[in-house]
Formats: C-alpha cells, sequence, structure tokens
C-alpha cells in the first residue's frame, strides 16, 4: 500500500471575530506575521514536508487568499523594471510553491465539516490536516515526523505538545499509552478538562494525518453544538477501527489564533530573523528598560 502523503487540507473558512474590525474585509489567515500573511507559513511548512498539493477551504469574502498565491504580472513587470529582483524572486515564488487548489465551506459547521468539503479533492488517498491558526517555525520537522509515522504504520497521527497543567483546560487532552520515544497511542480524549481531570499533560495541537477513512467517520458524526461537526469525535470514532497515534513534541508552535498570541509570535519570529533581530531586539530592550523606570 502506497502511503505517501502527497496532499495537505487548510480549513479557513472562520469569520475571524477575534481580530474585528481588521477582519471585516480581510481574511484573518492573511493578517501579517511580521512581513508575511500566517497563511503562507503554513503552505511553506507543508512544501518543506514534501507536499505539493493542497486545498484551502474558504468562505465567502476570502479570495485574496488566493490572489496571493496566484501570478499578478503587472506586479511582476514593475519590479523587474525597478531592478527588484529579490522581491520579484519573492512574489513569484509563492505561485510555485505547491499546487493550490480552493473549495468553499457554504455555512460555518464546524472543523469536521470544512474538513469533510476537501473529500471529492482528496478521494481516496491520505491527507494532511494543518490549521491556520497554529505557525510551526521548526523546519516542519514535526510534519515531517508525522508523516513517517503514518507511511510505518498508518493509522492516523495527532500532534500533541506538553503543556502547563494550568494551560490543560484549553485543549483537547488524550489519555495515552506509549509506543516509543515521542510516539503514543491515543485511547481516548477528553476535551478541556481541568487540570485535576486530564489524562495526561499532552495537548492535540492543529496538525492530524489521516487515512481516507476520516471521512466516513465525519459522515456518520452527529452535528452537535450550533449543529457543527466536531473533528475529535471523528477521531474518535475512527479509532474504532484505526489506531490512532500521537506524535510528541515540544517545541517550535506559535499560536495566531488570539491577538495577544498573534502579538507574541510576531514578536518572537522577528526576534529569530538574522535581518531583524539584533536591532529588534535592541528596540525591545530599551521599551522594556524605559517601562521599567517609568
Amino acid at each position: 500500500m502506497d502511503r505517501r502523503v502527497r496532499t495537505a487540507v487548510i480549513p479557513a473558512a472562520g469569520l475571524g471575530t477575534r481580530f474585528l474590525p481588521a477582519t471585516k474585509a480581510q481574511p484573518k489567515e492573511m493578517l501579517t506575521v511580521v512581513d508575511r500573511p500566517a497563511i503562507q507559513y503554513v503552505v511553506e511548512e507543508a512544501a518543506a514536508a514534501g507536499i505539493d498539493n493542497v486545498m484551502v477551504v474558504t468562505s465567502r469574502g476570502k479570495s485574496s487568499m488566493e490572489d496571493h498565491f496566484d501570478r499578478m504580472p503587472e506586479l511582476e513587470a514593475a519590479l523587474e523594471g525597478k531592478g527588484k529582483t529579490e522581491a520579484l524572486e519573492a512574489v513569484v515564488a509563492l505561485a510555485s510553491v505547491v499546487r493550490m487548489h480552493y473549495a468553499r465551506q457554504a455555512e460555518p459547521l464546524g472543523l469536521g465539516h470544512a474538513v469533510a468539503v476537501a473529500r471529492d479533492h482528496v478521494r481516496d488517498q491520505p491527507f494532511a490536516v494543518l490549521l491556520p491558526d497554529e505557525i510551526m517555525a521548526d523546519g516542519a520537522t514535526v510534519l515531517r515526523g508525522m508523516l513517517e509515522t503514518y507511511s510505518e504504520r498508518g493509522g492516523a497521527v495527532v500532534a500533541l505538545k506538553r503543556v502547563p497543567p494550568a494551560e490543560i483546560s484549553a485543549y483537547g487532552c488524550p489519555r495515552v499509552e506509549p509506543v516509543e520515544e515521542g510516539l503514543v497511542r491515543i485511547q481516548e480524549v477528553v476535551e478541556k478538562p481541568e487540570p485535576d481531570e486530564a489524562p495526561s499533560d499532552l495537548a492535540v495541537t492543529g496538525r492530524y494525518v489521516f487515512p481516507p477513512g476520516i471521512f466516513d467517520a465525519l459522515d456518520q458524526v452527529k452535528p452537535g453544538k450550533g449543529g457543527e461537526i466536531q473533528l475529535t469525535d471523528a477521531i474518535a470514532l475512527l479509532g474504532q477501527s484505526e489506531p490512532v497515534y500521537g506524535w510528541v513534541f515540544e517545541e517550535g508552535r506559535y499560536d495566531v489564533g488570539k491577538p495577544a498570541d498573534h502579538l507574541k509570535a510576531t514578536v518572537e519570529l522577528a526576534l529569530a530573523r538574522d535581518d531583524l533581530g539584533p536591532e529588534f531586539g535592541a528596540f525591545l530592550a530599551d521599551v522594556v528598560s524605559r517601562h521599567q523606570l517609568g
């Protein structure tokens, strides 16, 4: 059986209400983190892991994402005429990173429903799901490890990150049994448990690798609150017939789904840049010093 994963699905149909009014006329996924939109980091992560086919599930008013990954002859000609070679190469490269495809989720019926929208595109092939609220600035090592695990073992693979007890109530938390270093088998997932009731210190994060059987599981899941189809319910159902593994990692994840976390990610990623870090770091040190003195 060929278990090579060539397709990623990025659910990007949400309204982005946490970022209003900035997201009234601009997709949340197009908000800039340092010098590129958040969704570009995610697409580049997929490409770095060897995925060459990306399906973005969008909704009304999000066509700017399609424009961003398309060619723009007028801009390219202007950059070429002004001798801005580096900028020209950057915008041209966006259209050749991977093959981009788009489908619309007509109604906001949950993450599971958004993934199900990609069924006609994915067909009977395995695929990855990458949530654009999370940036993995780790050279795609987590995703590559997940893809390798799927290739070797099959089943489904979910990214898990260890978090402090005080933070576990914000996540799905799995009960697990160890398989090998950095890999566990998920037995069940408890949604947002209180710290003293959490079955582990692991949190489900926004990276998944699925066999095509997840679509049949999504078909069987009953809608929950607000008529939404929950992806976690489908994973639990899939786990009755196929193993569900957890790929455990520690560092490299940045949450950009809330304004405060978006700012933190921007600062940390800017500081990590050779071209921006030294000057920006000195500026931040000066700001901190002045605030402390005040």
